[in-house]
């Protein structure tokens, strides 16, 4: 029996990019997730962070089956999702759920918040209609909103207000898994703190696993056990929250860690910030994706892959000269 409740192994995601209309032609690949490996325990918070782009929200994506795999696997309680058969994966649905980006796109404008949220009890389970509005009721009050308004539709809410109509939606089957791909990024600032604080709430509450996806690590460390750093498709670093943000090993950890804002107006602009875009996914770089914009690559970067090894006994770094800064 594996020790994590969601385990990838060498998970590759690609998109061939076609061409022309009545003859078409592939001209290349996009890889957008490109040999993934890594374990998530029950009960668990692991942050994925990384610039726009990198195969974050794609890699959610393929976990939950919305976007197929091209290869590797992807274990949930032991079970491979990509060779279960379709009514196996449907009665495991309730137990993986996923908490979008955009709350004005993850909710239907036609349905009310009560059929929103009972839509996956109607879907899943034989409850009675009245058994749904008590149990959609609960969540509504869970996820901080007054019963009485589940009779509104989404446009008469706020954008935190819609987060949290979807986080209770993601909630009404008790999943083992949820995945929150950015669940703050569409929202005011002002109500992002609320949205945060509800979810390390409820996971903490419910002994949730959770899968959450952000391009800020400061959201990511305020929630997580370990952190996970995304670089065009690939895990550079993986280790304990507090580690990654206070010690970074990879060169890429350590710019993402510089770059974050400080509130003190007379901090010097900090040096070694990265310069210029991530590369294409469509033609990665060759060696260490990283070694174009790396400020410490060596010529062996440009042509050896470093696989993501153990550099701690609870960190692991794909570089070939990681240090502690």
């Amino acid at each position: 029996m594996s020790e994590y409740l969601l385990e990838l192994k060498n998970l590759k995601t690609h998109f061939p990019v076609r061409v022309g209309t009545l003859f078409e032609r592939t001209v290349g690949t996009v890889k957008a997730v490109d040999g993934v490996s890594l374990g998530v325990p029950e009960g668990e918070v692991l942050g994925l962070v990384g610039e726009s782009g990198c195969g974050k929200s794609t890699l959610a994506r393929t976990v939950l089956g919305l976007v197929p795999a091209t290869s590797g696997t992807v274990l949930f309680e032991g079970r491979d999702l990509r060779t279960l058969l379709s009514h196996e994966l449907r009665a495991l649905r309730p137990r993986l759920q996923m908490v979008f980006q955009d709350p004005y796109a993850s909710l239907n404008p036609r349905m009310t918040v009560f059929d929103t949220i009972a839509e996956p009890l109607a879907v899943h389970t034989t409850v009675s209609r009245r058994e749904r509005a008590g149990r959609v009721g609960e969540l509504m009050e869970r996820v901080g909103l007054a019963r009485r308004l589940m009779k509104k539709y989404p446009h008469e809410f706020s954008g935190g207000q819609r987060q949290r109509i979807a986080i209770a939606r993601a909630l009404a089957l008790n999943p083992r898994l949820i995945i929150a791909d950015e669940p703050v990024s569409a929202l005011d600032v002002s109500v992002q703190a609320q949205i945060l604080n509800l979810i390390a709430e409820l996971s903490r509450e419910m002994g949730l696993t959770l899968l959450l996806i952000s391009h800020d690590l400061a959201v990511v460390k305020h929630l997580s056990h370990r952190i996970g750093v995304m670089y065009l498709g690939k895990i550079v670093e993986l280790g304990d929250a507090e580690d990654v943000f206070h010690r970074p090993l990879h060169p890429y950890t350590q710019a993402l860690i510089r770059a974050i804002p400080s509130t003190d107006p007379g901090r010097a602009r900090p040096a070694g910030l990265l310069h210029g875009d991530p590369p294409s996914p469509m033609n990665p770089p060759s060696g260490c994706p990283f070694h174009p914009r790396c400020p410490v690559a060596a010529p062996e970067c440009a042509t050896t892959p470093q696989p993501l090894l153990d550099a701690e006994p609870t960190r692991q770094v794909a570089c070939w000269k990681a240090k502690t800064p």
